[in-house]
């Protein structure tokens, strides 16, 4: 099978019933992912696919020949730290570190929903979704965390959030 993972081609050959998640760590040492439950449900696996977030345990890699998947090691990189990465580092928001991917992953993937326009369960207005802090926690309720950062990775997206609406409006002015 041949997979596209953070820009570089895979040939791997996998049973059709391996997951996403056991594609990355187990066949191409992309660790960076976590298997938290391995159920769906805490979202230490969250990758993105073709921007999308996805649990990585629930999917079978089979589903994702042809798309562009993201892990966390795809977004940046020690020298070069994606803008979300950053803000974790600047707002302590990983604690033990074991959520952080998926957070991270799923904090990428839910801004790009926004900028999109998509509105949430708690989304006062459906046609101008506006980013606060209930926002971000409905939208981040599939990613747990165990050591209770909730408040530091509110912080965290609000940051980036803010720094990509500057950058739009410097666009547009």
């Amino acid at each position: 099978m041949r997979f596209n993972i953070n820009g570089q081609v895979h040939e791997v050959d996998v049973d059709i019933r391996t997951s996403l998640l056991d594609l990355c760590r187990e066949h191409l040492s992309l660790t960076g992912s976590k298997k938290g439950c391995d159920h769906g449900q805490c979202g230490a696996c969250t990758m993105l696919v073709n921007g999308r977030r996805v649990n990585s345990c629930l999917s079978l890699a089979v589903m994702h020949q042809n798309d562009e998947i993201t892990t966390i090691e795809g977004l940046g990189n020690p020298e070069a730290l994606h803008p979300m990465q950053e803000a974790f580092l600047h707002h302590d928001g990983y604690q033990c570190g074991y959520c952080t991917s998926g957070q991270i992953c799923s904090a990428v993937g839910m801004l790009d929903e926004v900028a999109k326009g998509w509105p949430s369960h708690v989304s006062a207005d459906l046609e101008n979704v506006t980013l606060d802090n209930a926002e971000i926690s409905e939208r981040m309720s599939g990613n747990l965390c165990r050591c209770a950062a909730y408040p530091n990775i509110v912080d965290a997206i609000t940051e980036v959030s803010l720094r990509d609406a500057d950058a739009k409006e410097g666009v547009a002015a």
